[in-house]
């Protein structure tokens, strides 16, 4: 048996976008707008250089994440999954087609809480975040991680909107309870006996607007191009990778790209990721015809983003048909 294959770097498909100049006049924000628009409309993946994360809170998260899946299985159960979608996500508890095997990952999800800690119960979606108490400063690495990658977003998305044509706060109007929501993601060595059809997560496009991944130096991310090819996408070091995904596409009448992705961990190794999945409040409507320099001949009907989600969520996760 062997592991599902991909081809090397294609860097015309994946380019590498040094984001540290933006903000800092009109020409370069433009210019940077410029590429992130181009690259959007190919393959919707990209590797962000000079993203501004200090290479403290990226090692204190992977070493907090690291903590807790090393933990017993009674351990981490203590923080399983809410039905708000806060906790630990054990191993099979997704599956991203309906006739896939289920994902080899183990997660731990968090989101959005204001500076007293608290976290708004609004939406299915959104509650208390479930920290695990005994692993000492777990909830302070991982919110900053989560406020870092979370200003990421937002700057990409202000370019983005220029990159439309659009005043860049366009994407950002009703953010101040943001739907977004980050995650632990942990692979195990994936054994080459599990055959080409089993994967760290199987093929799927992301559900949101916007995702931020900050990847360990293992590999195992695959991106299928238009012509269905899968190629990697490989750590590259000081970058993070950032993919449009389904509303962003949505929102944009398609001309920005949600690719398929997949994940397999052929290294012998365990393998990391922090995931940033970002999301403006969940009332906020997601309408194409909002931007005139589309063509919206075929867009789909307004929607908001809680709607979706929802939508999305109960199709990929076991836990939320029980």
């Amino acid at each position: 048996m062997s592991y599902a294959k991909a081809e090397e770097l294609d860097s015309k498909l994946i380019p590498v976008i040094d984001v540290s100049a933006f903000g800092t006049d009109d020409e370069q924000s433009q210019k940077i707008a410029n590429a992130l628009h181009a690259a959007s409309q190919s393959l919707g993946f990209i590797y962000i250089k000079g993203h501004g994360i200090p290479t403290a809170t990226i090692d204190n998260a992977r070493s907090s994440a690291y903590n807790f899946f090393r933990q017993t299985p009674e351990l981490k159960a203590s923080q399983k999954i809410s039905e708000q979608h806060r906790g630990w996500l054990a191993q099979g508890g997704s599956k991203m087609q309906d006739n896939a095997k289920s994902d080899l990952k183990e997660s731990f999800i968090w989101g959005f809480q204001d500076n007293a800690g608290q976290s708004p119960q609004d939406h299915p979606l959104r509650g208390a975040n479930q920290w695990p108490t005994q692993l000492m400063q777990f909830e302070q690495h991982s919110m900053a991680y989560f406020t870092q990658a979370h200003r990421v977003a937002e700057t990409l998305l202000q370019g983005f909107a220029l990159g439309l044509g659009l005043n860049k706060g366009f994407f950002l109007s009703s953010t101040d309870k943001p739907l977004s929501r980050a995650s632990y993601v942990y692979y195990p060595a994936q054994d080459v006996s599990l055959g080409e059809d089993q994967f760290g997560v199987g093929p799927h496009t992301d559900f949101g607007v916007l995702t931020v991944l900050g990847q360990d130096d293992v590999g195992g991310l695959q991106v299928q191009d238009a012509s269905g090819r899968w190629i990697q996408a490989p750590p590259i070091v000081d970058t993070l990778i950032v993919n449009v995904a389904d509303l962003l596409s949505r929102w944009t009448a398609g001309a920005y790209k949600s690719t398929p992705h997949r994940v397999v961990n052929s290294s012998g190794r365990e393998r990391l990721s922090l995931v940033l999945a970002y999301d403006p409040n969940p009332d906020t409507i997601i309408d194409s015809t909002q931007i005139p320099t589309l063509d919206n001949s075929h867009a789909e009907e307004p929607i908001t983003c809680g709607e979706y989600l929802i939508w999305r969520f109960n199709k990929a996760f076991a836990y939320r048909n029980f």
